[in-house]
């Protein structure tokens, strides 16, 4: 179990490093880390379904501003570890999940108000020119961002995962079978926060075509799309197409001289 812990808080800890110092390696998203968590727990299946579904619930969810995310990182971890261990299968992932994101939310904030005292020391050292000092107030950042994912994940995979299966089992199944029925819910709103930001007048009929597909024409989903990717290519297409043509003639009504101008 011990080497269990310190992988989960290896994967978690590198999980909140991307986008930070790894550039957008997409190893923050849920379906990735769902994946490595059951690579480590011997569940690979799982996890790789556990991620999905996580996916579809944070799919949407973005820091915008001063505004600051559920922690998705630490919330996927935990909720797919415990799933595994307790061996309850998805909707524990999902009840899980979604609390311990928003809990762990709050020990990211606490860690962005104590950078701030980093960035400033920055300034400081910025303007003596001393650039040794400048770069470590920018490590000590992401060592605090590292921590504060990798010592609750270990922490609570050390010590909590048989007190979790404990509490899960001692569960009554009405209970579990409503949070099965919520976890069911949940991706929906993964998507409605997603068609939030993309959902336009002029898009709007090619969501509804996709759903009417699905919905009456019983097609697959990867099908539909393909079948999207296609339409944007042709629309592409031809948008280019219809531009070019118009830049043509634009050039040359202005390559046009004075003696070949028709004034009759």
């Amino acid at each position: 179990m011990l080497t269990q812990a310190l992988l989960l808080g290896l994967i978690a800890g590198i999980g909140i490093l991307d986008g930070r110092i790894f550039g957008v390696l997409m190893l923050e998203r849920p379906l990735v880390l769902g994946a490595l968590v059951g690579l480590v727990l011997g569940d690979f299946k799982t996890g790789i379904i556990i991620g999905a579904q996580l996916e579809l619930i944070w799919m949407g969810i973005a820091g915008i501003g001063s505004s600051t995310p559920p922690d998705v990182v630490t919330g996927g971890v935990l909720g797919t570890a415990f799933a595994i261990l307790s061996g309850k299968g998805p909707e524990v992932a999902l009840a899980l999940a979604v609390p311990i994101a928003v809990l762990a939310q709050s020990l990211g904030v606490l860690v962005r108000v104590i950078n701030t005292y980093f960035i400033h020391k920055a300034d400081k050292y910025a303007k003596k020119a001393d650039f040794k000092k400048v770069t470590l107030m920018m490590w000590i950042p992401v060592v605090l961002f590292f921590l504060s994912v990798f010592v609750p994940t270990f922490l609570a995979i050390l010590l909590g995962a048989d007190k979790v299966t404990t509490l899960i089992n001692a569960v009554p199944k009405v209970i579990l079978d409503g949070l099965t029925i919520a976890g069911n819910l949940l991706p929906a709103i993964g998507f409605a926060l997603l068609m939030d930001m993309l959902f336009s007048k002029k898009m709007s009929v090619f969501f509804f075509i996709g759903f009417l597909a699905a919905s009456y024409l019983k097609i697959d989903v990867m099908a539909i799309a393909l079948m999207g990717v296609c339409i944007a290519i042709i629309l592409n297409f031809f948008v280019n197409n219809e531009g070019n043509q118009l830049s043509k003639k634009g050039n040359d009504a202005d390559s046009l001289t004075e003696g070949e101008i028709n004034f009759e």
